[in-house]
Parts: C-alpha cells; sequence; structure tokens
C-alpha cells in the first residue's frame, strides 16, 4: 500500500524544511483475519486524502506523523469496530474547513473518548479528518505518552496553539470540563462539571462554528471510586483517581472494560458576540454549547440498553 498526501499550496509557520511526500505503508505482517485486513487498507486510503504539510522527516510543524497513524491503523481498528463497537450519528454535520469539536469528558484512566472522537474523524467523517487535540499542559511530561498524542496530532492546549491550527482550517477537539471531568467517581456520571470558557473566546475571534458532541459509554469504561488530590499532587497532576482496578491491579488496571461508545454530534453553532465581551457574556455562549451537550448525552444514553450495548 503506498501513495502520497498532497500538501497545500504554501508552507505553515515552522515547516521551513522541504516537505517529503508520506508514503502509506504497514510494515507489520501480522496474521489478521482478511475483514481486518481490509479495513486497514481503507484506513490508509482515508488518511492518504488529508492534505498535510509535512518537512522531510514526515512531521508536521506540532509533530504530526501521518505514516505513525498509518502504523496504528490495525490496534485503531480493533479497538473502534470491534472492542468499543462505537456507533456515530450526526457526524455529517461537521462542516469541512476550521470547527470546533466540543464534548463532554470522562474515562478516568486513558482518554478513550477523545482516542473514539478522533478515529471517528478518521473512518467515517467525509472527507476524512486528523483531528486536533488539546492536551492538558501535564500531559507532555510524560515520555511515553507526550510521544504518542504528538505523533497523532495532540498539541499543549495553549490560545495560541489552538489559533494557529484554526488558521490553517484544521478540526479541533476540545473538552471544556478538563481533568474536572475526565477524574471523577461514577457517582457523578454525565453530570456535566464546569465548562472552561477559552474555546469560546476563541470560536468568537476567529469566527469558527462549535459542533457539540455528547459521548456516551467514557464513563463505565473505568468507573471511578475517588480522585485523590494528594496522590495527584505528588506526580505534579491535578487529580488521581481510584478505580475498582487502578491503581490495586498496576498498569492492568488501566485497560478500560469493552463497554459500547456512541458519540452524537449536534448542528452547528455559530457563537454571538464579540471575544473580548465581558465574562457574563462570553459564560451565556459558553452555556449554551453546555446545554447542547447535555441534550446529545441524555438522547445517547436513551439508545443504550446498558454498558455493553
Amino acid at each position: 500500500m503506498s501513495g502520497v498526501i498532497a500538501a497545500r499550496a504554501a508552507p505553515g509557520p515552522g515547516c521551513g524544511l522541504p516537505r517529503r511526500p508520506y508514503t502509506a505503508g504497514m510494515a507489520l505482517s501480522l496474521p489478521l483475519p482478511l475483514s481486518i485486513r481490509e479495513r486497514i487498507d481503507e484506513v490508509s486510503d482515508r488518511i492518504k486524502q488529508i492534505p498535510t504539510e509535512l518537512n522531510e522527516y514526515g512531521y508536521d510543524e506540532f509533530g504530526l506523523e501521518p505514516e505513525w497513524c498509518a502504523r496504528l491503523a490495525w490496534s485503531s481498528i480493533l479497538l473502534y469496530h470491534y472492542y468499543f463497537r462505537v456507533e456515530t450519528r450526526g457526524i455529517e454535520n461537521v462542516p469541512p474547513g476550521r470547527v470546533l469539536l466540543i464534548g463532554n469528558h470522562a474515562g478516568n484512566t486513558l482518554p478513550m473518548d477523545g482516542a473514539m472522537l478522533w478515529l471517528a474523524m478518521l473512518l467515517e467523517a467525509e472527507p476524512p479528518r486528523i483531528t486536533r487535540g488539546m492536551a492538558e499542559f501535564y500531559l507532555p511530561r510524560i515520555p511515553w505518552y507526550s510521544q504518542l498524542i504528538r505523533r497523532v496530532g495532540a498539541v499543549v492546549g495553549t490560545p495560541e496553539n489552538c489559533r494557529r491550527l484554526l488558521e490553517s482550517e484544521e478540526a479541533i477537539m476540545v473538552f471544556p470540563e478538563g481533568h474536572r471531568g475526565f477524574i471523577k467517581p461514577y457517582s457523578k456520571a454525565y453530570q456535566l462539571q464546569r465548562f472552561g470558557s477559552g474555546f469560546a473566546r476563541l470560536a468568537l475571534e476567529t469566527k469558527t462554528p462549535i459542533v457539540p458532541v455528547g459521548i456516551v459509554g467514557s464513563e463505565e469504561q473505568s468507573p471511578g471510586l475517588y480522585d485523590s488530590k494528594f496522590l495527584g499532587r505528588l506526580i505534579g497532576s491535578p487529580a488521581f483517581p481510584i478505580t475498582a482496578t487502578f491503581p490495586l491491579l498496576g498498569p492492568l488496571g488501566f485497560v478500560p472494560l469493552p463497554v459500547k461508545y456512541r458519540l452524537h454530534f449536534g448542528e452547528p453553532i455559530w457563537l454571538e458576540g464579540d471575544a473580548q465581551s465581558d465574562d457574563v457574556h462570553v459564560r451565556e455562549q459558553v452555556d449554551r454549547v453546555r446545554d447542547n451537550i447535555s441534550l446529545l448525552v441524555e438522547e445517547a444514553l436513551e439508545r443504550r440498553r446498558g454498558w455493553f450495548g
């Protein structure tokens, strides 16, 4: 399998090196069923459709490496189609060009909600997109994890990084609850926590549409028992999850349950007002998005029969 991802007409900031065409290929020779191999071929073909400016080493200016995304295709297919059995509704609502995908957040151990949203945009959106994630400031400090998230397109979630990506017409996913939503006991499942307002100011400033996304499944993948702020401070994190399996089972405690994921995409929202508006006005815009997400979550919850179906 080979092909080239076309580059845009002009290189972006920081891409001073000559651009190298991306050659899609699988370096793995795994004994996978034919149906999975066909899906892997499909993933490589979809990655080839995505315009990406690369330097001679195969990276974009933020560290995205499409070839690495292709190498992960087999594991992505297994997770998305067979382990979590992801079901999407309304993904056709995502417009072309710059867009902010704003969703509810949960997981406690691994951010599989972000991974499933990233895969949905790659595997099911037309045209396919590589969605750029806004990572919490402490995540890039984790040696192995920082490299992984950069290679698949995530960046540190600063306003400047987000602004530059939107100016390049990228799709950005943001979870405004941050660690407040990601790490919490199951008694608070699907109770949306306070949203930060930074995404709303950026949407107003850059005239970017927002697509709300309601995500169901992430709360059950690793049900939380307790959030230890003390243990979090010891490792430089704002929170630390205690679940039924973590940290009791060590690394095995990170393995999520094979719950069914549902992603419901709402219609685009164009925020009204000025980016320099007072906090009260911006908060009204944030609450408007939050209410839409809450309705999408309720809709997804009504469709499921249980954690696994």
